[in-house]
This record gives structure tokens, sequence and C-alpha cells, in this order.
């Protein structure tokens, strides 16, 4: 049956476009932008009606409402938190008092009475969500996203004109007269409109938000997507730490397995029906069982769907998103429930690359999901809610158990942010980010670690986790100019440790990565020795039960080592394509594979580590043989599933040419050929003997990357870690040197590949200029060292040339 034909007073979505924002704001523009030219590409949207910005002017001004408004708001002073709360309330109060306009009555019961015999969403008892939408909301400069309220599973057509009013009056909520102010837009001149829509039944599935581009780095390769169980408020609330997920849009638009990366959240609670009509209290929160906390919300399948939609979405916007979705619990199908323009890293310059760094460290108080890549630093203000905002001071640091839209009048004036509960999606982490203030959501604890007056640095420039240090603590600031990087004859590339930071990492100029190393993924992706997880099945408790508990939500603990090792991977390789990324097959040392989880069971106790059964001679032991195939497998199926073709592979630690023809036959032998789809392996040279007979390694091998760390170690016979000695370490020493020019030589003769990633040309910049004479192909540098050290050599290049 098709939709009838809209009212000045009332518009139906399938009439509505982005033309429309000014009638009914850019929420339900762009519900109807959808419904009429998405449905075609997949995306499902449920159908509904929304009041007109005509409607909400004469409600107001026919009732004398309009001067009453304008008269209390032209005397506010916006930063008194108290008289704003008065007069807020004053109007509001007056808004849910005023009857409608008998037309505007009739046209919404007679839409109503329509759309409730009229939708193809699962379910016996009929409910619909009442949005606002403010006619300047969701603009690409602007986003008025939360200010309003939203009422969920509204039922009955007097429940809905109750919601209608009280949609109208949160028009005049504190945080959205405030946001007005402050960004300069006339109160008069936004109207607001009320969308009625069926809803989907995620109180009893799943539901989220997702964003088409990383929300921290501006990362515009990856789909991020946040899922909890039940209704989705309590995801944008901050309410719950939801699941996240990472999409890469290459390998989804090649219709390859494209999810990079999966974190379980906490999902403690969710927000789910009641019983009840009464306006306010037709939700509420429950716990989630303890089994289904242990599972992933979506199932991979729902997942790809997800990023899917949200590239058609982007794709028919022309530019990054923001989207909520539902998956309804009774027919399994997701819907797309809003979608608005991202409005944060979108319009950032990709020019101008930004880096906080701390200088010191202090005593951890709490740490949580980082959000903003920035430090701030201030005194503790601990807010129990809302009401005591009258409290807080400028540039203190703000502490809550969570933030909704009643914070934001004094989250703009705050050093940073830290809160008890919440994922990156959540209202704390939007406002945040929109603020560009750094914020550590989801600690579980800092209301009751961090103390009123206690002063403490806010860092979220370590990767995904955020830290809260006690003490002002000393940091910097850098800022590089892409565009003005000088031209250089050799490659730089970054060692990058773990996945957390690499999509930040690749912003910063380079040419890709020198070393990714297996080991620190596994340490942090993982941490559990490859053998406990193999033999789970014989592991006595309680080890048994604390390993359980971690791969909970995976098939076997064989999927989870292979499927997270992968996942660090892909991650990496996606973050730096189509540049190389040289992932070294794992280094652990024996005393570090012990200190996993389990790692004590396994591991022989030897009296130098440093260099004993490790690296290809444990590859080649027969006791190692099930865990290297692990490890194989996630790169083969980054590579050859995946198609991250960029990623190759380094072996570590190879002592002699015989165990490096061997471990180049056992990857072939798990499916790693030399030459297949691309595939290149490269050898570590840190040991003398690789540089001396550098040409019978080579006949197996790729090309060196150079470890200058453990090459240094080896020919000066030291212990690097030994305080009594080290001052004798240097990567500089002549002999060093005669070695490294050694093997930059020989492959040089080859025409092979040669690189250098250990720690020496971080620490000397003159030993990368003399790296740069003797004709290296690449430098691989920490991040921290990389801007400087690229200018450093394209200086000395310019006194060569002149």
């Amino acid at each position: 049956m098709p939709a009838p034909s809209s009212t000045s007073t009332i518009a139906w979505f399938a009439d509505l476009g982005l033309a429309d924002i000014d009638q009914v704001g850019g929420k339900n523009a762009s519900l109807g932008e959808m419904v009429r030219n998405l449905t075609s590409a997949g995306v499902r949207v449920p159908d509904g009606f929304a009041t007109t910005a005509d409607a909400y002017r004469q409600f107001i001004s026919d009732s004398g409402l309009a001067e009453m408004i304008n008269a209390e708001l032209a005397a506010l002073d916006t930063d008194d938190v108290q008289q704003l709360a008065a007069v807020g309330r004053k109007i509001r109060e007056a808004v849910t008092r005023q009857p409608f306009p008998a037309n505007l009555e009739a046209d919404i019961r007679a839409a109503y009475t329509r759309l409730a015999n009229d939708s193809d969403i699962s379910g016996d008892v009929v409910s619909f969500a009442v949005r606002s939408s403010a006619t300047a909301e969701d603009l690409p400069d602007a986003s008025f996203a939360g200010q309003q309220e939203t009422f969920l599973n509204v039922r009955g057509i007097e429940a809905i004109l109750t919601a209608m009013k009280e949609v109208f009056a949160s028009l005049y909520n504190d945080r959205a007269i405030a946001y007005r102010v402050h960004h300069a837009f006339a109160h008069e001149a936004v109207a607001l409109s009320a969308g009625v829509q069926r809803m989907v039944r995620s109180d009893i599935g799943a539901s989220g938000v997702m964003f088409t581009m990383d929300t921290e780095s501006g990362f515009r390769d990856a789909v991020f997507i946040t899922s909890s169980y039940g209704l989705g408020e309590a995801v944008v609330q901050g309410a719950v730490n939801p699941d996240e997920f990472y999409v890469y849009k290459p390998a989804l638009q090649a219709g390859r397995p494209a999810i990079l990366k999966r974190g379980i959240g906490g999902k403690a609670t969710k927000m789910v029906y009641t019983g009840q009509s009464e306006i306010g209290r037709t939700t509420h929160f429950v716990e989630v069982d303890q089994a289904d906390r242990r599972r992933f919300s979506l199932s991979d399948a729902d997942v790809t769907e997800l990023a899917r939609e949200a590239l058609a979405i982007e794709e028919h916007y022309g530019r990054p998103m923001d989207i909520e979705w539902g998956k309804d619990g009774l027919n399994g199908r997701i819907y797309i429930l809003q979608a608005r323009p991202e409005t944060v890293k979108s319009r950032q310059s990709a020019a101008i690359v930004q880096r906080y760094r701390l200088r010191e460290r202090g005593h951890l108080l709490a740490e949580g999901r980082a959000i903003g890549q920035r430090i701030g630093a201030g005194a503790v203000r601990v807010l129990r809610s809302a009401a005591e905002m009258h409290l807080f001071n400028p540039s203190e640091v703000l502490v809550a158990d969570m933030t909704d839209p009643d914070w934001e009048p004094i989250m703009k004036r705050a050093a940073a942010i830290v809160t008890n509960r919440g994922g990156r999606t959540c209202h704390a982490a939007i406002i945040a980010r929109e603020l560009g203030i750094p914020a550590v959501v989801g600690t579980g604890t800092a209301t009751s670690e961090l103390q009123d007056g206690q002063p403490v640095t806010v860092s979220c420039a370590e990767g995904d986790t955020g830290y809260v240090y006690a003490g002002l603590l000393d940091f910097a600031v850098e800022e590089t100019e892409q565009d003005s990087m000088p031209e250089i004859g050799v490659k730089i590339m970054m060692n990058v440790g773990t996945p957390d930071q690499a999509f930040a990492f690749s912003r910063l100029p380079n040419a890709g990565v020198g070393l990714a190393r297996l080991e620190f993924i596994i340490n942090n992706q993982i941490g559990i020795h490859p053998k406990a997880l193999l033999e789970f099945a014989q592991l006595d408790e309680p080890l048994r039960g604390q390993i359980g508990d971690i791969v909970a939500a995976y098939e076997t603990p064989r999927d989870f080592f292979v499927r997270r090792v992968a996942e660090g991977v892909a991650t990496i390789a996606a973050a730096f394509a189509p540049h190389p990324v040289i992932v070294r097959m794992s280094d652990f040392k024996s005393n570090e594979y012990a200190s996993l989880l389990g790692g004590d069971r396994y591991e022989p106790h030897e009296e130098n580590p440093m260099i004993g059964f490790r690296g290809a001679a444990r590859y080649l032991s027969p006791d190692f043989a099930d865990c290297f195939a692990m490890e194989c497998d996630a790169l083969r199926y980054v590579r050859d599933t995946m198609g991250l073709t960029n990623v190759k592979i380094m072996i570590p630690f190879v002592r002699t040419v015989a165990e490096g023809e061997g471990v180049v036959r056992l990857l072939a032998e798990n499916g790693l050929r030399r030459g297949d789809n691309g595939l290149e392996v490269i050898m570590m040279c840190e040991l003398p003997s690789n540089a001396v007979v550098a040409d019978a390694f080579l006949d197996h091998f790729d090309g060196f990357s150079i470890g200058s760390n453990d090459l240094t170690q080896l020919t000066l016979g030291l212990d690097r870690d030994s305080s009594l000695v080290a001052a004798t370490f240097d990567e500089r020493d002549p002999a060093v040197k005669f070695l490294i020019s050694s093997a930059i030589k020989a492959c040089k003769a080859r025409g092979k590949y040669v690189g250098i990633c250990g720690q020496g040309p971080s620490d000397h910049p003159d030993l990368a200029e003399w790296l740069l004479e003797q004709g290296i192909d690449s430098i691989s540098l920490n991040p921290d060292t990389v801007v400087d050290t690229w200018i450093r050599l394209g200086r000395g290049a310019q006194q060569v040339d002149s």
C-alpha cells in the first residue's frame, strides 16, 4: 500500500530527502533520503512520518509561547549553570502544558493510524520511537546529536502525542540552549520536527553505532562498529561497554573476508522494554547473563552486512557517516535507524599530523578506552550527577559514572573527562572528540579511585588504552606538515609494536613497516602460551578455567590464537597498505614465553635466554611445530584470504645457513612458499655469521633486515641488559659498522632488499646518515623519531647537493 501524501504539518519519510532539512531537520531528512534512495542497495530503514517545522512554529506562535521563550532566552547567561537550569525548566513546562492546534493533532492521529496498520517489522505489539530532529541538526559542520529527547517503545496515540510535546520541549534542554549560544545559532532560527518510526525489536536482539572511518585516527579505509545487547540507547548513553569491530573497506569491496579486529566488551547490562506505557517508563535496564557477556553480540555475517550497508550509505552521501542500527531479535534482520555526517575527524586536515607524547610516567590510577589521542592534566572533580555541575571549575578533570547531554555545558570547560562506563561511541566519547578534549571511558573504577582536588594527567596518546596517572606530568605536542617533508635517498619505514596505534602511525610520512613484531601481538592480543591453548583439554584447574574465560567467544582455543594473531597483523597491514609490512615471526625468548599464562609449564630454564632457544631453532624444533603452524595459518589467512599481500615474512635469529634453509622449507610446508602470491621472505641479519657468509644466506631469502641490537651485542660480546657493560653498547662501533656495511654490499650485489630495523638509527641520527651513505634501501624507525630523522637526512642531502 503506498504511503499517503504529505501535508503542511506531516511529512512521510518516503516523501523526504536532504533538501527538506529546513522543514524536518537533519535526522528526519536523512531517514527519508535513505528510504527513497538506498532501499534498492539493501539498506533497510523502518518507515515513518515527521511533523514539519511549519507545524512546530504554528504550535509555539498561535499560543504566544514564542514571545515568552524569546524573552526568557534574551536575558540568559548560559555560563551560569543554575540560571540555565531554571530558565530551561520554565520553558519546557510551558511547552508541555500547551495543547496542539486542532489541525495538527488531527493530522498526527491520521498518520499514526496509517503507520500502525502498515509495517513490515515483526512483533505483535506495535510500538514506536519518537525522535527529535532540529532543523539545524546533523549538518556537515555542526552536530546537534543527542541534545533533544528520544522516546522508545511508545504505544498508542495518546502516548505518541505526549511524547511529541516532550520532544518539542526538549529543544530547550539546558545542553541544547547552551550549544546554540556557543555555536552562534539564533534560537528562533531553529525549529523542531518530531519523527515517529516503527520500533525494531532490538530489545531482544542487538544494536549499536557505526562510523565509516576510525573515530580516533581518522583512518578512512575502515568501518568501525560497536554493538551490545538490547536497545541502542545503552550504547549511545555510555551505560554499557560494547563489543567493537573493524572492517577493512577494500577487502569488503573485493568480496573477501574483511573483519580486521574484534574486541569483546563487558556488556554487563542492556536496555529492554517494560510493560508500562507512561512516557519515560517504557524501558529499563536489566543485567546480561554471564555466558552472553563472554560471547560476541554479533556474528561475523552480521558485522559484514552492517559494513556493506555502511559503505552504501557513505557512497550515497559522499562523506564519512555516523550511523545507528538495530538487529531485530524476532526476524534476525538488520535495520538502519539514523545516519548523520561525521563532524569531527572528517573536518581535520590530513596534511598536518599532531601527536601528543608523554615525557614522563606517574603512578597509574585508572585505565579504560582512550578517546582523542591527546593528553590533558588538572585537578580531579568527581560529580555524582548533573545536579552537581555548579561545583565544577574550568580546567578540572571531570570524573563521572557516565555522561549524557545534560552534562554538555561543563564538558567544554574540562581539561579531560574520565568515566566509569561507556565505549568509544558513547556520549562522553562523542562530545570529547567534538571538543578536542581527551577522555578515558569505561574505567569501571574512576569515581572510587580518584579524589576531588587530586592532580592527575590523562593520557590518550598511547594506543587504544587510555591511562590516568597521578600528578601533573610533562608532555609534548608535535605537529608534522606532511607536504613539507624533504626528498631523501632512502625509504623511511616504521617499527610498529602493536596494532592499537597502527591507524594513527600510518598518518605519519612513511614507506611502510620495517618491523612488526609477532611476539608483541601475541603478548598483547593473546597473553597465553600457545601450547596451553593447543593442550587446553589436558589442563588442570584453575588454569583451564582462566583460559576458558578468555577464549569463550571463539570456536576453539586454537581458533582464538589464529584469529587474534591474524587480526593484529591484518590491522597493521591494512593501516599501511599498499606499502610493505614486514612481519617478524615470533621471537620470544624462553623466559618471555614462560611469563605468558600457562608458559611455566612448557618453557626450559636457561641461564642466558638471549642466545638460547629462540628464533629459527625454536621453529625447527618438533616440540614447537604445532605452535609455529598456528602462526603460519594466521599469516596465510591475512595474505591469501583477506588479500593483504603487502605482508612480507621475516625470520629472526638464524644461526646457520642450514637453519635458514630449514625454516624456508617449513614455511612452504605450512602454505607460505616464497614467490607464491608474491610472498617475500626476509631474514633478520643480526648475528655476525649472517654478515660474514651473507651470500650463502641470501641463497634462501629475498633480502636482509639488519637487527642492530643483537648484532651489536654479539659482535662486541656483551649483554645489553647488564648495567655493568651497558656503556660499551654502541651500534656505531667500527666492528659493528664493518659487518653492517658487508651485509649491505652483499644484498646490493645480489639485487636483493636490505633495510635496518634495529634501535640504532632511532637513537643515533648520525648512524642513519651513515646508512644513507652506504646505500641502504630502507631505515625503519620508532614512530616518535620518524619526522626528526627524516628532516635531518633531508638537510644532509641538501648540503651534499650544494
